[in-house]
């Protein structure tokens, strides 16, 4: 055989083993998907079960009557929930994922990535620095920046005219892909709700508002199981946030829809996932009586309702705000709570912040592992929010400015590593888990952008 020959089938053999990690990665996300699923299942038929309520029921009519009445005072309502409890929080899911294993490399297969030592041990592909520099070019040093002050050369209100003038221009052409470029650079707070509108492809039709008040009619007709899940969630999360509490309603209100809403099954389309199911009584494992339940295919978990809460600031029309929160969600959001490997996935994300610590701040990654204090079992509930109710409001938009403007997730983990960096001092002196999540409890005045900036251009090399 020739060198040439050779060196052909060392490729076509590289292929076919990667072709074969990847099959069998899929494999694997479809498994542990179907493994966590039943046991989401399991948790919610044993609250039924113990509880005696059913997982759907037809709302008598002095019911419905009176939940219509007070459908825009819904926070005022104060049901018993204390038997509830949340189906999982983000920390159960954690375990799932720390508990993924690919065996075909197990087996040998990936001797390099044998050499991370983080809690997620699936060898996927993530950006390294200078890769993410090129991905977030316009999060440069020379680049004005709405949310940095002092950035470039140019003066900060100068900037801030210019990027307004543009914006309009940008607005009044209704021109998605350049208002997805635009927001890049932040959003003027005046232009971002019809911005981020655009972007997502948002017009609000008649048949828009008519669709949402259909969801409406359908929640004052029928109770959920959910329902109570949905309640119990904004009243542990958003009514006890100093910024939220006061969107108690509108989170009722465009939650209890959104679990109504079928055409949200159509994001389990390109999704390792697939929405669970329930059967009507009496007919349990007969397919032909299996329904999806809830019939969006979302089960709520601790921590959900914090995806609607900062649109609430942006958007004050419920069917407005609702189909804003629904196009963030099948595009954006689904990929925190689900397996799989897209690079915006949770397993991704989450690999790619232990590898930009162990790579870029390794002093500070093993010091924290040797005292049990692995990073990600910090940054994980982040991440997994979006950072929602963790940074100021302000700076949460700014951020989702450019989860929008560069349609990806991956900035969540480098914020996650950002913010690490930031606090490496004091992280270097603890000597528990307790004491450093002690350090990283409040994020509330921390600066994204300036955070963002200095981690990917300034200090890491």
């Amino acid at each position: 055989m020739s060198q040439e020959e050779s060196d052909i089938s060392l490729i076509i053999a590289q292929i076919v083993q990667k072709l074969k990690g990847s099959n069998l990665y899929a494999q694997l996300e479809r498994q542990a998907w179907g493994s966590w699923e039943k046991r989401i299942l399991k948790s919610l038929n044993s609250m039924c079960t113990e509880l005696s309520i059913p997982l759907a029921r037809k709302r008598p009519v002095g019911e419905q009557k009176e939940l219509l009445n007070k459908w825009n005072e819904m926070g005022t309502d104060e049901p018993d929930l204390s038997l509830f409890r949340p189906v999982y929080a983000p920390k159960d899911f954690l375990e799932v994922l720390i508990n993924l294993r690919n065996p075909n490399y197990e087996n040998g297969d990936s001797l390099s990535f044998r050499t991370h030592l983080g809690l997620i041990q699936v060898p996927l592909k993530v950006k390294d620095i200078p890769e993410l520099k090129e991905c977030f070019i316009e999060l440069g040093l020379n680049t004005g920046q709405l949310g940095i002050d002092d950035s470039t050369q140019v003066p900060p209100e100068l900037f801030e005219n210019e990027h307004v003038r543009i914006g309009q221009k940008v607005l009044a052409e209704q021109d998605s892909a350049a208002a997805q470029q635009y927001v890049r650079q932040g959003s003027p707070t005046a232009l971002r709700a019809e911005l981020w509108a655009l972007i997502l492809n948002i017009s609000s039709q008649p048949e828009d508002i008519l669709y949402y008040e259909q969801l409406k009619t359908n929640v004052i007709q029928h109770d959920l199981l959910v329902d109570s899940l949905i309640y119990k969630d904004v009243k542990l999360t958003a009514s006890n946030d100093d910024y939220y509490f006061v969107f108690e309603d509108y989170l009722y209100q465009v939650l209890l829809c959104f679990s109504r809403d079928t055409s949200v099954l159509s994001h389990f389309a390109y999704n390792s996932a697939s929405p669970p199911k329930s059967y009507i009584r009496g007919k349990l494992g007969l397919e032909e009586y299996a329904v999806f339940y809830p019939p969006n295919g979302v089960i709520p978990f601790h921590g959900f309702s914090m995806y609607v809460a900062p649109l609430c600031f942006l958007y004050h029309e419920p069917s407005k705000l609702y189909q804003i929160f629904r196009e963030m969600y099948v595009r954006f959001f689904f990929r925190l709570h689900s397996i799989s490997s897209h690079p915006s996935g949770i397993v991704s994300l989450c690999l790619l912040f232990e590898t930009l610590l162990q790579t870029y701040l390794p002093q500070l990654f093993y010091h924290l592992r040797e005292i049990g204090a692995q990073p990600l079992r910090i940054s994980f509930k982040w991440m997994v929010r979006a950072f929602s109710g963790y940074l100021a409001t302000d700076q949460l938009l700014l951020l989702w400015d450019r989860i929008l403007g560069y349609n990806s997730l991956e900035i969540l983990a480098v914020l996650a590593a950002a913010v690490f960096a930031f606090r490496a001092v004091n992280l270097m002196e603890v000597t528990s888990l307790a004491a450093a999540e002690a350090v990283l409890a409040d994020l509330s005045t921390l600066k994204v952008m300036p955070l963002l900036q200095i981690f990917l251009f300034a200090t890491v090399t």
